[in-house]
This record gives structure tokens, sequence and C-alpha cells, in this order.
């Protein structure tokens, strides 16, 4: 399954945002090939009992850098009080000073690296949050995203709560808060009861590090061990960097807690069949991550090497789009028997905030994070693999890329099956109408693209690349609504704003 029905819109048709021509554009045209990516969700860490624990959370969150650059935050415990260094940027940029480690004292803490997709760009919205209970201090981390928290907020708002952020995450601290159960833990069950969606969490108490992940385990959660103490974090990669053992990924609807006594392990909700997303062997997860003991370098090399199989066409020479396309390039390449080259070179060193004064100093943005490799491209049929496509913009810039760099042909490998669907878990898709394979045809996808062919992977494919048979359609093995529709929970907040949108037209009509 190649093609992508087109649910709306005409040929032609820009999607996205910027006003950019099927194949215009020029080598001098300023880009960034990762402005059209999916955006990562966020990164949590957190340890208990250990000396060093805030110097452990910053280098943990280090590793867990690609799940979120936007900000950065670790809350400690020492004891008596909570210490709290929240911060807009990137994690090395506020956390590898000794000075702001000093001020994080304690043998537990918790951390988090964030992309919003819910709440703005600011710094109450930094993790993690953090509130004063009648019981004692409680701070909270989250990756996810609820998909009954505008509800909740209106409901709990109604009844009197206070709100210091925008953050769908602080509904979950007001339902702590007003629960009347006895104990800390059955208060914090008692809140997870009521929200709907995927989440992961890390949680700081007084005496206590706690985790939990949803029901269906769509967001990741690992348990580890160092020097005896025992850490949580969204992805093995945060525990490789500290030489941390690997102990267990924490299942799906489990709560565990940590303490001097040692770790609980909790199953308040009824079991149900694991959904894991899988986008994070698509994108999200670090190469070097074991998720669910598939190791995600393996997975991506699978999938272009299932691309191959399916999509196979006459080149000279395959070339990934960096960074995280480049295992599926290499599976596809080997599956191909065609030479693999990097024909686009990324330039790591390139700060985010490059002063670019001048409009003849921008027309060379490109050129500073990403360049062709013209000795591999030029006068080459190239087969160009990326790992997805989201509104389509960028893909038209880096064809281009490769036409003004002297390719003969450019034929795109996609290693996912087309995004026709919207996230509400905690990955920053557009609405539905700026999906470009929810609105173009796949030949009107390739006429605005600018390629000579244009190919993705099936949603059989990506199964077969999972180590599956095929893909269970009554109950199926993962999170894949982005290619499917298929939205394992319920969407209350969506639903709701849809009600009151046909209500404001029936009045108004």
């Amino acid at each position: 399954m190649v093609s992508s029905a087109a649910a709306g819109g005409t040929p032609g048709h820009l999607v996205g945002t910027g006003s950019v021509e099927a194949g215009s554009g020029s080598a001098g045209t300023e880009i960034d090939l990762d402005a059209d990516r999916l955006r990562e969700e966020c990164g949590i860490f957190g340890i208990f009992g250990h000396p060093e624990a805030a110097a452990i959370t910053a280098l943990g969150l280090h590793a867990l850098q690609h799940r979120g650059q936007e900000a950065a935050g670790i809350v400690a415990f020492d004891g008596q009080r909570y210490n709290s260094e929240r911060r807009l940027g990137l994690v090395a940029d506020h956390f590898s000073k000794a000075s702001t480690i000093e001020r994080l004292p304690g043998e537990s803490a918790i951390g988090h690296v964030r992309y919003s997709t819910t709440g703005e760009t600011i710094l109450r919205n930094v993790q993690p949050l953090f509130s004063e209970l009648a019981s004692g201090g409680f701070a909270v981390a989250h990756n996810g995203n609820l998909t009954n928290a505008r509800l909740l907020r209106r409901e709990l708002v109604r009844d009197g709560a206070i709100y210091q952020s925008t953050s769908d995450t602080e509904v979950i601290l007001h339902l702590v808060a007003r629960s009347r159960k006895p104990r800390l833990v059955e208060r914090f069950i008692e809140a997870l009861r009521a929200i709907e969606g995927a989440y992961a969490l890390v949680c700081l108490s007084n005496k206590k590090l706690i985790g939990a992940r949803d029901p269906l385990g769509i967001r990741p959660l690992v348990l580890g061990e160092l020097d005896g103490r025992y850490i949580l974090a969204s992805e093995t990669c945060a525990l490789d960097i500290i030489g941390a053992r690997f102990v267990r990924d924490i299942e799906n609807g489990e709560i565990v807690v940590i303490s001097e006594d040692g770790l609980e392990s909790l199953h308040p909700f009824p079991p149900r069949a694991m959904r894991p997303c899988i986008f994070e062997y698509i994108y999200f997860a670090r190469p070097d991550s074991i998720v669910h003991g598939r190791s995600v370098y393996d997975v991506r090399k699978a999938m272009g090497a299932e691309l191959a199989r399916e999509q196979p066409t006459a080149a000279d020479v395959v070339v990934p789009v960096p960074d995280s396309a480049v295992p599926a390039a290499l599976g596809y390449a080997q599956v191909a028997g065609i030479p693999f080259e990097l024909g686009i070179i990324r330039n790591h060193y390139v700060g985010r905030t490059f002063i670019q004064p001048t409009q003849s100093l921008r027309e060379f943005g490109v050129r500073l994070k990403h360049s062709v490799n013209r000795a591999v491209v030029a006068g080459k049929r190239i087969v160009l693999v990326d790992d997805s496509i989201v509104h389509g913009t960028t893909s038209v810039k880096i064809v281009q890329m490769m036409r003004d760099a002297g390719a003969r042909e450019v034929h795109f490998r996609i290693s996912s099956p087309p995004i026709t669907y919207p996230d509400y878990y905690g990955i920053d898709t557009p609405e539905r109408d700026k999906l470009l394979a929810a609105t173009h045809s796949l030949d009107e996808m390739r006429a605005y693209i600018g390629c000579d062919s244009l190919a993705f992977l099936s949603v059989e494919g990506i199964y077969r690349a999972m180590g599956e048979k095929a893909r269970d359609s009554a109950n199926p093995q993962f999170t894949d609504h982005c290619f499917t529709g298929d939205y394992p929970t319920r969407l209350t907040d969506v639903s709701c704003e849809t009600k009151a949108q046909l209500s404001l037209l029936a009045e108004a009509s």
C-alpha cells in the first residue's frame, strides 16, 4: 500500500506555511531540514536515594535531549526542602555548570526536557511542576498528552482551582491535591483514574519516587539501577550515559513506588494489551535505545529493507536525509544492492541562534546546517530516503537541493506509511487539513515535492519490520493512528470542541 487517497483538497494546493512553489527554490534559500519534522514529545528522568542525584539527572536529561529542546528542569529534595531549577533552552546551556547543580542538593531528583504540545513555551510551563500539598511537597514530570485535560481543567477551575500554568500536566497536581484518600499513592491512583490519553510520569514526594505509565503503554518508561539505587527514564540511552543497569520496562498501566523500603509494583487498572507508539521506533527514540526489547537501530534498518522490497527503483546511490533516516537508508541500500552514501552533510555545530543580520547572509542559512555532497550527487540517479512527510514543504527543498547539486533523477522513498491523521498523545502534528498525505493523492504529492517518483512503506511493511506477521486489525499491536485513524483512547477534548463548533454553527444559521 503506497498510495494515499486524497481526503479533500485540489491538485496543486500547497500545504503548510510559506509560499514555495513545487519544484522551486535554490541552493541559496534559507531552510532548516528539521522544520517540517514531527516534533519530539518530552523526556523524563528520576532517581531515588543517590548522593549525586541532581548531577545524574542532568546527565540523563542530556541523553534525552532529542525528545525536547525547548526547555529543561530539575527538582531535587534534600530531606527538608525542594529545590527547583527550570530553564528555557538546552540542558547543556544551564545544567552543565557546577553552580547550578550545587543549588539542587538532595539524594532524590526528577527531571524533564520539553517540547510543548500543550501550553506555551514560557517558563511557568517548564517541568517538573511542583506544589505543596497537605501531605507535603509533590513534583511531577510528564511525557505525553492528556486527551481530556481541557474538560478537567474547566471543571476544576469552576470548583475554585487556581492554575499556575497552561500545561495539561497541572491537572494531575490538582486532582492529587483534591483527593480525600488517606495515602499519597491512593490519591495519585485516583487522579490517574480521572485522566485519559497517553502518559509516562515520574513524581517525587518527601519519601517516594513514583513512576506511572498509561494503561496502553503508549509512552515509554524504563527502570534502571545504579549503585543499588533505582532510576526511571524515558529511554535506555539515559541509563547508558551514566553507566546504569537496565532492569526492565515499566508495564502498561503499572505504577512503581520507590522508597527506602525498596520497589513496590501496583496494577490498579484492568489488564489491557499494550499498544506502544509506533513513532518511537520510526523517529522519536534514539537509535541506540532498546524499546520493549527491540533495538531502535535494527528496527529502522528493517523498515528500510522492507521499503526496498516493496518499492525498488533503478538508481546509482542511496542518500539518507540526516540524521534519523540513516539506518533506514542503510537497510534500503543493503537490500537493493545500491551503494549508500552521505549525500547530505549535516553540521552539528551550528548554534540555534546564529546571527544572520542581513539578507545576503540569511540566504546562506541552508548551508550553515546542511550542505550537499556534490561529489556523491552530481550526475547520479538518487534514492533519497526519509522517515516521514508531514507538510511536505521541506521535502520540496530537499529535492531541489539534490537537483541544484546536479542529480540526474531523484526518487523519494519514505520508511513509514503516509501520515493522514493528526496525533493527540504528545506528538506535535498539525490538523488533518495541513497534512500533505491527507489532502493529496500520491501523484499530487510527487508533483508538489518535485521528485521523479515517490513511495511510502505500507502499514503491513512496517509491522513486518517490527517482527510481526501482520497488523491485527481487531487488536492492533501498536498505536498507529497517524496512518490508520485507529485512535486507541477516547478523544474527549476533541469531541467537546467539535460539539461546541457545531453548536455555534447551528446558532449562526
